[in-house]
């Protein structure tokens, strides 16, 4: 498995991926429909494509040769603070999780940015195993969040913080 920097022909493949990992993680929450709406509109192919040049950000995955494992997105300046990244979307295949996939992707996150003092997270603060994950990787929970992701999203968060520096 590497760390390789999305190419445009990997975003039909990444949408699915996050269609997937989506719906193993949220359904038994927010129910198939609403899972199903949520990832046509935040995961569609022009959001992903989006990505590929915003500046100041990172956009990867993980990848074995056969197929994308997982997909990480982060960027830095987001809210006026030039000494924080964040981290967007850190997902993972549900089949291959607990392989390191998702350990090499956030330690890639970690160092994508070398100016960040610290690398800022929101999870729905149900994905209990996230949560677990995260704090495993020395995160720590510094508040919460009615609106994860987007304004007015109506999804409770945990915020999360790690210091780089």
């Amino acid at each position: 498995m590497w760390i390789r920097t999305v190419d445009p022909d990997d975003i039909p493949e990444i949408r699915s991926l996050l269609e997937r990992t989506w719906h193993a993680t949220y359904d038994e929450i927010y129910g198939h429909e609403r899972v199903a709406a949520l990832t046509a509109s935040w995961h569609s192919e022009s959001a992903l494509r989006k990505r590929l040049n915003k500046p100041y950000s990172e956009f990867v995955i993980a990848d074995d040769g056969e197929d994308i494992l997982g997909v990480a997105f982060a960027s830095m300046g987001d809210g006026g603070d030039d000494r924080t990244a964040f981290l967007h979307q850190l997902y993972v295949n549900p089949d291959v999780q607990g392989r390191g996939a998702g350990t090499a992707l956030l330690i890639e996150m970690e160092s994508a940015f070398p100016a960040a003092s610290r690398m800022k997270l929101e999870v729905e603060e149900a994905n209990l195993k996230a949560i677990s994950f995260y704090e495993k990787q020395g995160y720590e929970r510094i508040g919460r969040t009615e609106n994860c992701g987007v304004r007015d999203s109506g999804i409770p968060a945990v915020i999360m913080e790690k210091q780089l520096d």
